[in-house]
């Protein structure tokens, strides 16, 4: 193992993670300097803006929020976390939003990994595409009424989708606009 800036030790790399060690704790990192961005966004009429994907590591379709990469993009790396929100979320749900407000930024998985994500709330939204996210893709895109989303949510449970946990604290921060 070799050493690493602020006493870590590189176990393995990959091009889109690194497993290190921190004295006796191991835990995944993204090998660059990527920042991850989260969207609150919630409809003209009171509706939370949610995805659903595949993603391997649970090996089965999650609801989520649309979110993604920051600084990903080559030529781009030097982009705001807002444009980074902007772009996932025309890009997942084929909305633009007028209005912007950054919400928190919280810890993903704090015994896995140190990655940090930055949450943002979009509202007065304009449908301008598609959504489905790129080429690599396949979402989903679903708009659901404020006031039955934790029902929503829960016979989506019913129904084995994986649920990711930001959901629930983004139905506290739709809630309060």
């Amino acid at each position: 193992m070799s050493k690493n800036k602020n006493d870590l030790q590189l176990i393995a790399e990959t091009p889109f993670l690194r497993l290190v060690q921190r004295e006796r704790w191991s835990f995944a990192q993204r090998p660059q300097e990527i920042s991850v961005v989260a969207i609150v966004a919630v409809t003209h009429d009171n509706k939370l803006v949610l995805v659903e994907q595949y993603r391997p590591p649970t090996d089965s379709r999650v609801i989520e929020l649309p979110a993604g990469l920051a600084g990903d993009i080559s030529g781009k790396e030097d982009e705001t976390l807002q444009t980074a929100a902007a772009r996932e979320l025309l890009e997942e749900t084929g909305y633009t939003a007028e209005n912007w407000k950054q919400l928190a930024t919280v810890v993903s998985s704090a015994g896995l990994t140190d990655e940090k994500i930055t949450v943002f709330l979009a509202s007065t939204l304009t449908k301008a595409g598609e959504g489905g996210g790129d080429e690599s893709e396949d979402i989903t895109v679903h708009e659901i009424p404020l006031d039955q989303a934790e029902h929503w949510l829960a016979e989506q449970a019913k129904n084995h989708r994986d649920i990711d946990g930001r959901v629930f604290a983004a139905l506290h921060w739709a809630k309060a606009v």
